[in-house]
């Protein structure tokens, strides 16, 4: 997959077959898309594209907003890349993009700078300034710019449409599975090992900090079971996402323990699936009781199968 920034770097022999949206946590609706993308695109000779935004259009229209993300660019591009499009346009939301009207966008870059023939949305995607664009523009232009258009219908689970808000809703809920299922892969965290106050290793669990970019979204406060990847190995391991309430902690960590390893792996970069939530996060009356909760901790997690 090629990776543009700007769309003057691009030039293709070969028509686009393209969709557009932010695609935050590539779930399963925008698997559909993709999918329908790739047949569209073997069946009419055309190559793939997705084009997207980076950063996210709230940070620029709402920049005090506390908007948390479900892919960091990495990846969002290895998730693009590994359902086979052929471009990824990342376009900066600056205040030029931001003031082509809905028609202007159709022609000025759809059209005439990435030559589409075949253009896919969502079912509930709006584009342009003030939202002017949408379905019944594209069909309209469709016919006079000579392209053709289609609207995915949404992709249901358990009669709920999936949806990225619904992906982060379930997360901040602390429902993980129900997260990816929708995400149709396990939701993960990666970020590089820091040191912490290694409280940890006094009671017998030494935990790994891991620090997260800072877009990334967390889940709700808790334990979970998670599958640790380190250095290429895959391992079993309890993570919390929280303050150490118990030990009077200020600072919102993620700290993972890792079952059956050793080592040291400061400034290594580890990635954590999240499997299942244990429980909310918890302020024991002393570490005698916190380590009695870490104890079955342990066992559930040792007794999961993955």
């Amino acid at each position: 997959m090629k990776v543009f920034k700007n769309f003057t770097d691009y030039s293709s022999q070969k028509p686009l077959a393209l969709s557009l949206g932010m695609f935050d946590g590539v779930h399963l609706g925008h698997k559909s898309i993709i999918d329908e993308l790739t047949k569209v695109g073997s069946e009419n000779n055309l190559e793939t594209a997705v084009l997207t935004f980076w950063p996210h259009p709230r940070f620029v229209f709402n920049p005090d907003e506390d908007l948390k993300l479900l892919n960091t660019l990495e990846e969002k591009k290895y998730l693009l890349g590994k359902y086979g499009i052929d471009h990824l346009f990342l376009k900066e939301f600056d205040e030029e993009f931001r003031n082509l009207t809905g028609e202007e966008f159709v022609r000025q870059i759809l059209i005439e700078k990435l030559n589409v023939k075949y253009l896919i949305i969502g079912y509930d995607h709006s584009f342009g300034k003030n939202k002017s664009g949408n379905f019944e523009l594209l069909q309209k232009l469709s016919k006079e710019l000579d392209f053709e258009v289609e609207q995915m219908e949404a992709i249901n689970i358990h009669e709920n449409n999936i949806s990225s808000t619904k992906v982060r809703n379930a997360l901040l809920a602390g429902n993980i599975k129900e997260a990816n299922e929708m995400l149709g892969y396990f939701y993960s965290v990666s970020g590089t090992v820091a040191h912490g106050k290694k409280i940890g290793r006094t009671i017998g669990y030494p935990t790994a900090n891991i620090e997260t970019e800072s877009i990334k979204l967390l889940p709700k406060k808790g334990a979970y079971i998670v599958e640790v990847f380190v250095k290429d190995q895959q391992y079993k391991g309890m993570l919390s996402v929280g303050t150490n309430p118990t030990v009077n902690g200020e600072k919102l960590t993620v700290e993972v323990y890792i079952l059956d390893f050793e080592g040291d792996i400061y400034d290594e970069k580890i990635t954590v699936k999240f499997r299942d939530f244990l429980h909310d996060e918890i302020k024991f009356e002393g570490l005698e009781k916190l380590i009695e909760r870490l104890d079955e901790d342990k066992r559930l997690t040792e007794e999961f199968t993955f």
